[in-house]
């Protein structure tokens, strides 16, 4: 499916990752977000973690100029909202009640992955010749033509967003919690950059887990042993379990994501009396570390912030990395030196009532989320120099 644009420029949706020449994905791609990859959309697909059954219908956007490949955009048609982390239930649930269908809807996403990061992988002459109104148009008319109701492009990076600025569209922020190297050695260095309350308290949680008998073992890409694969898949699917819900991955996919990205996976398990009793799944970027997928069967006093974020912190330390992003949400990571972030999505609304009501819902959303992320900054545990 193609959408012409009398720019120029052609925006078509591929329905397999495989329709799109890896080496031109890599080179609009890059290498240094393990989510951009192209192997990471290899795995998805052939371990069936994403297709219409699983209401993730892969729809790739591929730009042309003049017939050539000039930007991808991982891109899905969606049957429902989970394993977006940018709620919109309350927007689908008001079309029900007007007996108007809300999906199927485009999502320019990484799959259960609220990170942030490019989603528009353009080469920079179509960087520079695209406007915010030809992006829209094009993203607009692509929806009309895959029937869809509605396009959705979540967490942005900041090149993105000043293609996506557009007063006719829908903007919302988030705020998430993100851990950053302030120049730390080590681990006593970061604890060293904060008041001697929340000093104290953090060493206290990590000896209570020492104090426990736990200890932790990292294990890095080919090198991951299949039982340690299989244990962490374990705790990771009692994750969902314990919520009634069932997990979005597969042990396939884990298996594919060891066997194609080794370079960025890393498991730290939780060991006690030589048994893994917890789990948590990284991975590395070029700049930041993703901690991405967690589980445990027994529950251990202060262990989820030990195995989570303690060890990430000293991981992302011993692989040089300046950020650490644990994931979605999660105020308790405030007290622990992650910082509050804003994060952003733009929503192209086709129905104009619609529109209209929830840019209105937006816009009294945005200051909800700038108030408390303004809160959340007079909550950092860092000293206060002078």
């Amino acid at each position: 499916m193609t959408v012409p644009a009398s720019t120029g420029i052609t925006l078509e949706t591929c329905s397999r990752i495989a329709d799109i020449p890896e080496p031109v994905w890599r080179r609009l791609a890059g290498r240094g977000n393990p989510f951009l990859r192209y192997e990471f959309f290899q795995a998805l697909e052939e371990s069936g973690c994403i297709n219409t059954a699983t209401g993730w219908t892969p729809s790739y956007l591929v730009f042309r100029v003049a017939g050539d490949i000039r930007g991808v955009a991982p891109a899905f048609l969606k049957s429902h909202s989970r394993g977006e982390y940018v709620f919109d239930w309350s927007w689908a649930d008001a079309y029900e009640r007007y007996g108007l269908p809300y999906y199927p809807k485009l999502l320019l996403a990484i799959p259960f992955t609220p990170s942030r990061g490019p989603r528009l992988l353009l080469d920079p002459e179509l960087r520079a010749r695209l406007t915010p109104d030809i992006l829209h148009n094009l993203l607009d008319e692509t929806t009309r033509q895959t029937g869809a109701h509605s396009w959705h492009l979540l967490f942005p990076d900041a090149e993105d967003q000043q293609l996506l600025a557009h007063d006719q569209e829908l903007h919302r922020i988030g705020c998430q919690f993100h851990w950053h190297d302030h120049g730390y050695r080590n681990f006593n260095d970061f604890l060293a950059a904060l008041t001697s309350r929340k000093r104290k308290s953090i060493r206290k949680e990590r000896r209570q887990v020492a104090e426990q008998g736990i200890t932790f073992r990292r294990f890095h890409g080919l090198d991951i042993p299949d039982h340690v694969l299989s244990a962490f898949y374990v705790f990771y699917q009692a994750t969902y379990f314990k919520r009634g819900q069932r997990p979005y991955l597969n042990r396939a996919f884990f298996e594919l994501l060891r066997e194609r990205l080794p370079e960025h996976l890393h498991v730290v398990m939780a060991v006690h009396e030589g048994e893994m009793i917890a789990g948590a799944l990284f991975l590395a970027g070029e700049t930041t570390l993703y901690g991405r997928y967690w589980g445990c069967l027994e529950e251990y006093s202060h262990l989820h912030f030990e195995t989570c974020y303690y060890q990430g912190i000293e991981l992302a330390l011993e692989l040089g990395l300046q950020h650490f992003d644990a994931g979605a949400q999660g105020e308790h990571k405030l007290v622990r030196g992650f910082e509050p972030v804003i994060t952003h999505s733009w929503h192209g609304v086709q129905h104009p009532g619609f529109r209209e009501a929830i840019a209105d819902f937006t816009v009294e959303e945005a200051e909800h989320v700038r108030a408390y992320f303004e809160e959340a900054k007079t909550l950092l545990p860092f000293r206060r120099e002078g």
